[in-house]
């Protein structure tokens, strides 16, 4: 498989060899001519996750930015990492709208793929974030359903889902998918 253009050869190859090292495969990939989506990824159960998803995705040749504490964008020791890795950083200490924000992004770019972890923590989560669901809804792009599941070691990407503006419904059907995938920590994912 050749590198491809939106993939930095370094984290292509590393890609490759870290899911070679660890027996992990990808199961599916982004439906072609995907341009704008909210790319959500469950169970996140582990930090591990991160390194596994960010791994698929640079495999798929995927432009996934995802968010994080400006704090970690801003670190001198970690932030050239972490910005090479395609983190969006987000200021909590002000008072904005995270959907706003993530609506306006897609306003102003002709790609855009953000990465987004609806249950907010590692921990066992039973009720979700809703942020994802409204800046699809804003933006009018679908929900990818990324996934990671530890039991076959297997990354991928679930179907395209467009929000109905029934949050609870379309939930649900979401959910749904996820119960199938197991996280590094089962204990702690989609019930």
């Amino acid at each position: 498989m050749p590198k491809a253009p939106h993939t930095p050869a370094f984290w292509y190859y590393f890609s490759r060899c870290w899911f070679w090292l660890t027996g992990w495969k990808l199961a599916s990939v982004l439906p072609p001519g995907t341009k704008k989506a909210i790319m959500i990824a469950a169970p996140h159960t582990s930090n591990w996750d991160l390194i596994y998803a960010r791994g698929a995705f640079f495999l798929m040749n995927v432009p996934v930015r995802f968010t994080v504490k400006k704090e970690w964008v801003d670190n001198k020791f970690v932030g050239w990492l972490v910005r090479s890795l395609g983190a969006l950083p987000v200021d909590r200490s002000r008072n904005n709208s995270l959907v706003d924000g993530m609506v306006q992004l897609f306003n102003d770019n002709e790609e855009m793929i953000i990465l987004i972890t609806p249950e907010g923590t590692r921990s066992y989560q039973p009720k979700w974030r809703k942020g994802f669901y409204f800046a699809a809804m804003g933006a009018k792009v679908p929900i990818l359903l990324g996934f990671l599941d530890y039991k076959n070691k297997e990354a991928g990407v679930g179907p395209a889902f467009w929000p109905t503006g029934n949050y609870e419904a379309d939930l649900e059907q979401i959910q749904a998918f996820y119960r199938t995938k197991t996280g590094k920590f089962p204990e702690k994912g989609v019930r």
